[in-house]
């Protein structure tokens, strides 16, 4: 196996990671050189790829039984470089959304194959610190792309585009270092695998936690401010320390799932009810800060492990596709976190980010009391059965 075939396959999550997010620091820029597109379109410009995402991580899981994996990325990440890099190059709004739908549609076919490729290429506790490297290198590709393209805004709002250039490095490293597989084809007779439902139960958690954990991105400002507690630069400091929890519990992945064994999904969900709990009642900054990090704790811990999991219960030859259903129903968790929180929140009548932070801290730490009557009546039960 090629030295460079982790570094390769991490560097493919980078790119989907920021795909929709990147240009964030030029979209006042946009809005003024656009200044009579519908705000609503400038607000496009962000989140279009996602929509183009979901179907074509379902295009692609298809195109593997057809061609290999490493023809799918490639053009996938062709799709991607000259959309991200193109859309500077427009001088309409509508046309500026059409590059980025088109940017969607590439990442959509890299992303299933982000996490299949590991599950492809490594098992066991090799396979789970990968997709803890995996998550963890996500972060530091959104975080210095975000960084990259707020410099490249102080020129004008087309520069930012440019950092989309670094799917060309990471096109080489998949051009130079990733195996070409054969498509996996299910032999003559044999009968279509079916999807166990335990893979929908594990999708239907991922959109659940991405739900609970967007709760900060879309809340943060509001919350410092309703508080009293900073401003949009202090809610930018705040949203990285969340990056820093999910990157280190990312690298240490396979010490934790060592140190809690059956029990890491439900003392990460147990953090993070504590840490929304320490939200709804802090007036510090500093308990803030914490607070941010161990959410981003349980992340980094939860998403890897969920993917693990459904990778691990299914045939080989329909791993792309169960990936394609988590990671969709991930992108429908972060558009559903603003409008079900805020529809609690009216529903109380209580308009206040702390309430929605309170509603969260409960509804996590009931789920985990619940989960552990559970895992304690079926290990009781084991044990009468083995006695009897």
């Amino acid at each position: 196996m090629s030295r460079m075939l982790k570094p390769t396959i991490i560097s493919i999550a980078m790119a989907t990671v920021m795909a929709g997010a990147a240009i964030s620091p030029a979209l006042g820029l946009i809005a003024a050189q656009f200044p009579d597109a519908d705000p609503v379109m400038i607000k496009l410009v962000l989140t279009a790829p996602s929509l183009f995402i979901i179907p074509f991580s379902f295009l692609s899981s298809y195109l593997t039984k057809k061609i290999s994996k490493r023809s799918i990325v490639l053009w996938g990440l062709a799709i991607y470089i000259l959309t991200g890099v193109g859309a500077q190059f427009t001088n309409s709004i509508e046309m500026l959304l059409a590059f980025r739908f088109l940017l969607g549609a590439g990442v959509g076919l890299v992303m299933p194959l982000s996490f299949t490729l590991i599950s492809d290429h490594f098992k066991g506790k090799e396979q789970v610190k990968m997709m803890g490297y995996n998550t963890a290198f996500s972060n530091v590709g959104g975080i210095v792309t975000m960084l990259l393209a707020g410099y490249l805004a102080s020129f004008n709002w087309r520069v930012p585009f440019n950092v989309y250039w670094i799917g060309l490095i990471i096109f080489v490293l998949v051009f130079l270092y990733l195996p070409k597989n054969k498509p996996i084809k299910p032999l003559d007779g044999e009968a279509k695998k079916g999807i166990p439902l335990s893979v929908y139960g594990l999708a239907l958690a991922a959109c659940v936690i991405m739900m609970v954990y967007y709760a900060v991105a879309t809340n943060m400002a509001l919350y410092l401010e309703q508080n009293h507690l900073g401003n949009s630069k202090v809610a930018g400091l705040v949203m990285s320390f969340t990056t820093v929890g999910g990157m280190i519990t990312s690298i240490i992945l396979v010490r934790l799932q060592d140190l809690f064994k059956s029990y890491i999904m439900l003392v990460s969900l147990l953090v993070m009810g504590i840490a929304f709990g320490l939200l709804s009642i802090s007036n510090s900054i500093i308990v803030v800060l914490v607070s941010v990090c161990l959410i981003g704790f349980g992340q980094g811990v939860i998403f890897p492990l969920i993917n693990v999991k459904t990778l691990n219960s299914v045939d080989p030859s329909i791993t792309d596709r169960v990936i394609a259903i988590v990671s969709s129903l991930i992108y429908i968790g972060q558009f559903l976190s603003p409008i079900v929180f805020d529809s609690i929140s009216r529903l109380a009548g209580i308009p206040t980010i702390r309430f929605q932070y309170t509603v969260i801290a409960a509804g996590l730490i009931i789920s985990v009391v619940i989960m552990m009557l559970v895992k304690f009546a079926i290990s009781k039960g084991k044990t009468a059965v083995k006695q009897a």
